[in-house]
């Protein structure tokens, strides 16, 4: 398990209702920020020696992340249900994140609907 995180535009990132991110405005996004790539795909070697591979059209990576590429590390921003989510962020993943929500007239907003600020911080 894990926490996730998600820029969202709904009240609270799990609505079933409410506004959506458009899967065609995050690519576009990604595509125009020269440190996001669009990757659609995923796979890591699990305890077993098998391979996770995930398929997802809205899955991108932030590869100006410190830790990128790190002993295989990479920071995951899933499109998700017309949200955005990254598991288990760090400080520097909810910056880049706010950065990228402002951008999308969205928030940052954890999974106990916790908001985050620009500086990766809970607000209020």
């Amino acid at each position: 398990m894990g926490y996730d995180v998600h820029i969202t535009r709904k009240e609270n990132w799990f609505d079933e209702s409410g506004p959506k991110i458009g899967i065609d405005e995050w690519k576009a996004l990604v595509q125009s920020d020269p440190d996001m790539r669009l990757d659609g795909c995923a796979s890591a070697v699990v305890g077993d020696g098998s391979v996770l591979r995930i398929d997802n059209t809205g899955l991108a990576v932030w590869t100006a992340h410190t830790g990128s590429g790190v002993s295989g590390n990479a920071a995951w921003f899933d499109f998700r249900q017309g949200n955005v989510v990254v598991k288990n962020p760090d400080g520097e993943n909810l910056r880049k994140m706010w950065q990228l929500a402002q951008m999308l007239d969205s928030k940052v907003q954890g999974d106990e609907c916790k908001v985050y600020g620009a500086d990766g911080s809970v607000m209020g």
